[in-house]
């Protein structure tokens, strides 16, 4: 609930950067690193506003602060903090990724391009707490009230069956339909699994519950981390991502 309320506060650009990120404004936290210094970059880590990383041949890290997420690329040295020049995250389309009221039930948009042209980019959950039928791990909820079922394709109904933790049920999507109700009859609690299947394929989910105490960009990106919850901090990373965050020294 209390995700819920803070980002409902949050529809314009600014608060964004400074109401959710207002606990982070004097530190940028490792949230991905690759390569030879991964070791000393570990994902959770916290990095002083006026440290300086010195990255070699093959390093890729991924810095969250108060304004966004920048990864930088070695070799060189960046400044922890980003650049005075770097466009802030979009606000808006951070609140509605972070929204747990907002998205209900959804209808897909248009796609653009001519007949038989795939889309540029592949679809991907407008909302970080829906559970995406088609991809199995473990996934973060912030509210168990607010959970979601969504799926790519949109272009015919379908029936997804739910089994786990002794109860069987299903959902529905309507032709047209991406966004479905988790049904009530299976619990959202933390540590449930559950198997998903529409017929055609299946995905293996288990539930993992933020502590609503947490608070700002570090605080969720913390708590997805801590619960190995892979897909959704790579999705918050991409949609909080600065436009120019390689500062270097």
């Amino acid at each position: 609930m209390v995700w819920g309320k803070l980002a409902a506060q949050c529809a314009l650009a600014g608060c964004v950067a400074a109401g959710l990120g207002a606990q982070a404004a004097a530190e940028t936290m490792v949230v991905r690193a690759t390569g030879p210094s991964a070791a000393t970059y570990r994902p959770g880590s916290k990095l002083a506003d006026g440290g300086s990383l010195v990255l070699k041949a093959g390093d890729v890290v991924t810095l969250l602060d108060a304004r966004g997420t920048r990864t930088l690329r070695g070799p060189g040295s960046f400044h922890a903090a980003a650049a005075a020049s770097a466009a802030p995250a979009n606000g808006v389309m951070l609140s509605a990724l972070l929204d747990t009221k907002r998205v209900r039930r959804a209808r897909t948009g248009a796609v653009r391009g001519g007949v038989g042209e795939a889309p540029a980019t592949p679809p991907r959950r407008p909302n970080l707490w829906m559970v995406d039928i088609a991809q199995s791990g473990t996934l973060c909820i912030a509210d168990p009230a607010a959970v979601r079922l969504w799926r790519v394709d949109a272009a015919r109904p379908a029936t997804v069956r739910i089994s786990g933790e002794g109860v069987q049920a299903t959902a529905s999507f309507g032709t047209g339909e991406s966004v479905a109700p988790w049904p009530v009859a299976a619990p959202v609690r933390d540590g449930a699994a559950y198997r998903l299947t529409d017929g055609s394929r299946a995905a293996d989910v288990r539930f993992a519950l933020l502590d609503p105490a947490s608070s700002g960009l570090d605080g969720m990106a913390s708590g997805l981390i801590a619960h190995q919850c892979t897909a959704q901090l790579d999705l918050l990373v991409e949609t909080a991502a600065l436009s120019d965050g390689a500062a270097r020294n």
